[in-house]
């Protein structure tokens, strides 16, 4: 299978080769701050004393002529890249100020954005802008310099100004256009409203009803022609010409093509999943044919039984007749977890009203016996969507979960309104003709959840221990941080996990390591530890743990982490030319991108033919690896083989048989701390920490 990458990524050439800044001590308005590394320290010499180190972490610097109290460092551009990299983005910054951008800022991370109005598309109220982001690279996929051009998508502005809208709510103000720059209208300079002529509101979510916007459901069709041609027509209105290569001279050649210097390919046997009968690779089409890998093991007695409103009596009998009968090409239950469907209807649990319903429901399952040799599986047919706006209807829909699970009950839920729709033209409900798209995704979370193997990987097994850990900031008042950690051996067979909620950091690093040496406790024998790691929170919180997770476990063998960023990949892509449709890259591609940083290329383009659906052609995601052991991560087998695991862990995703781009090892530690974030207990009963009951 051939395939031919176009990057985002133009090398050039560096203007000059050496540069002289004048640099002075303490902030000001529109200099640059450098931080003070030892390489900075080194090339300022006598002119940082430890006085002003005290004091200052940072010089400064407007890339322009000395001052009076500045003094002057000449950088050596090949000695000392990084820091010419910062004068490569003034170049770049004063270049597209210089009228040629129409709106600009630095974004969070110092890179350069430019906006251009889109004449296409008009709009009464505003206007939109498509975004691009220039950053400056050294040596990642060249030896030299690399400007990355990635696409942004757009962002409205309003066509009137402050000056033109009197009476305007500011508080619904997050960003504006302040004459051509991005501000934050809470901190923006008063010099700046002494001209609100200038100042347009940028439109956000908090302004759409304003702006009469309605909310848009994402756009899942394939990305990667959205992103190629805007990225490409940039190159060709912007920089392909001979006043930008003046101030910075890229490559003739533009973007890097058929580029393979550090690209591969994991194997196609990466993509073979043991089912019951043979091997496959398509859980949407083999799990029925081939069967569950393994189907519910001992005790083999499943007792099932509905829980739902009274108003929901049809949907009872649509789901029930579904899963007796099975519906258009979908199967019966019993035909497709290899499990015989028993309803106990004497069990079903139908409540009045949804106020009531925690405590009715509760009373009668905590007051029932059950037989120590079956497992008992609620399927709760529910009037509220897991993300009502409600957020007391939430809360039941979450109570209800967490009752099951310290009951002792295996659960289903299932939203009402995915079995019968309103149907506005006879203004009543009716049965929802595309339910069969469902009862795969539903059944398949059922078997997992009783212990089953809906499939697994095809390799064999080995001493190794993968974890899979994640740490979150908590969005209700429950706590102030959650973590969550998952093992797992190398076939993708979940063992267990733990959840924790802790009000600091400190906190959170010990449950953590705790976990972590828990899991290794219970699987002495294992040769390494592979942590996949995912956070979201900032870089500050994020040390201690990382400082943990390399140097503070102690365990007797290495130890590699392998940080995976769930936000899928914009800044930096690869597309397929040969593809020229689709252009996605085939699975199972990765590039090195910089040093122990990869991306991977995880979607269902397996070979030409492939057939691939809207929401399965996915951007790449970045991967990052350490290890207490470094010497290790020279091993380029090893790589592979660690990129393998987190592309095959991806498959093992039971709550769906459609195939993601994230591993279970992150996927699944933040279903869980999403959920136990609205959990009124504070812990997980040991029920819960050796089945799958939150997919």
């Amino acid at each position: 299978m051939q395939q031919s990458l176009q990057l985002n990524i133009i090398p050039f050439l560096a203007p000059v080769k050496e540069i002289t800044l004048p640099f002075s001590i303490g902030k000001k308005q529109g200099f640059y701050g450098l931080y003070l590394d030892e390489e900075v320290l080194q090339l300022a010499g006598e002119n940082i004393t430890p006085a002003i180190l005290e004091e200052n972490n940072r010089i400064y610097t407007d890339f322009g002529t000395p001052k009076e109290d500045s003094f002057l460092i000449t950088v050596d551009i090949a000695k000392t890249p990084s820091i010419a990299i910062h004068y490569f983005k003034h170049l770049i910054y004063s270049y597209f100020r210089n009228g040629v951008a129409h709106i600009m800022q630095r974004n969070f991370t110092d890179d350069i954005e430019v906006w251009f109005l889109n004449t296409e598309e008009k709009r009464n109220e505003y206007n939109l802008y498509n975004k691009f982001t220039l950053k400056v690279n050294y040596a990642n996929v060249t030896d030299g310099f690399e400007l990355v051009v990635s696409y942004d998508g757009t962002s409205r502005v309003s066509k009137k100004s402050l000056k033109e809208m009197p009476g305007f709510e500011t508080t619904k103000l997050h960003l504006v256009n302040s004459n051509g720059l991005v501000r934050t209208w809470e901190y923006l300079d008063p010099q700046e409203k002494l001209h609100l002529d200038k100042i347009f509101p940028i439109i956000g979510n908090t302004l759409y009803q304003t702006y009469s916007i309605t909310y848009e459901l994402p756009d899942n069709k394939n990305r990667y022609p959205r992103y190629f041609k805007p990225i490409n027509a940039f190159y060709e209105s912007f920089l392909n010409n001979d006043a930008f290569r003046a101030i910075l001279p890229i490559d003739a050649n533009g973007f890097i093509k058929n580029y393979t210097a550090t690209s591969h390919k994991l194997s196609e046997t990466s993509n073979l999943l043991q089912f019951g009968n043979a091997k496959g690779v398509e859980p949407k089409t083999d799990l029925k044919t081939l069967g569950p890998c393994e189907p519910i093991p001992p005790p083999n007695n499943v007792v099932f039984f509905f829980i739902y409103q009274k108003d929901s009596q049809p949907d009872y009998l649509l789901l029930k007749d579904y899963f007796e009968k099975g519906y258009k090409t979908h199967p019966n239950l019993q035909d497709f977890i290899y499990q015989p469907f028993y309803i106990d209807e004497s069990l079903n649990i139908v409540f009045d009203k949804l106020e009531t319903a925690i405590t009715d429901i509760y009373n009668i399952i905590h007051n029932r016996k059950k037989d120590p040799n079956v497992k008992y599986c609620i399927l709760y047919i529910t009037p509220v969507p897991k993300y009502d706006s409600n957020p007391l209807k939430k809360g039941l829909y979450f109570r209800m979960k967490e009752m099951f699970l310290h009951e002792k009950y295996y659960s289903q839920v299932i939203y009402k309104n995915n079995i019968r729709k309103w149907d506005k033209y006879s203004s009543s409900f009716k049965q929802n003709e595309y339910f069969n798209y469902f009862l795969p995704n539903i059944q398949a979370a059922i078997l997992a959840k009783l212990g089953g193997v809906p499939w697994r990987l095809d390799r064999e097994e080995d001493n190794e221990l993968i974890i899979g850990v994640g740490a979150f900031r908590c969005h209700t008042k429950k706590t102030t941080y959650l973590g969550s950690a998952f093992c797992f051996d190398n076939k993708g067979r979940f063992k267990n996990f733990t959840c924790f909620g802790q009000q600091n950091i400190a906190a959170l690093v010990g449950s953590i390591r705790e976990a972590v040496e828990t899991f290794h406790k219970n699987k002495p024998e294992a040769t390494r530890v592979i942590i996949h790691f995912y956070k979201v929170i900032s870089n500050r919180e994020l040390k201690p743990i990382l400082d943990m997770l390399y140097n503070g476990l102690k365990l007797p063998v290495p130890i590699i982490v392998v940080s995976i960023n769930k936000t899928v990949s914009k800044e930096l892509l690869a597309f397929d030319t040969l593809d020229k449709v689709n252009l996605m890259p085939y699975s199972g591609t990765y590039i090195k991108m910089a040093e122990r940083q990869y991306l991977l290329f995880n979607n269902t383009r397996y070979k030409p033919e492939s057939k691939v659906t809207d929401k399965e052609y996915h951007f790449p995601i970045k991967i990052k690896l350490t290890s207490t052991h470094l010497e290790l991560l020279d091993d380029e087998a090893l790589i592979e083989k660690l990129i393998d695991q987190v592309y095959q862990f991806s498959r093992m995703y039971w709550k769906s048989v459609s195939q993601q781009n994230i591993p279970v090892t992150i996927a699944y530690p933040e279903m869980v701390a999403n959920i136990f974030s609205h959990f009124k207990q504070d812990y997980i009963p040991e029920f819960g920490k050796d089945n799958l009951w939150f997919l």
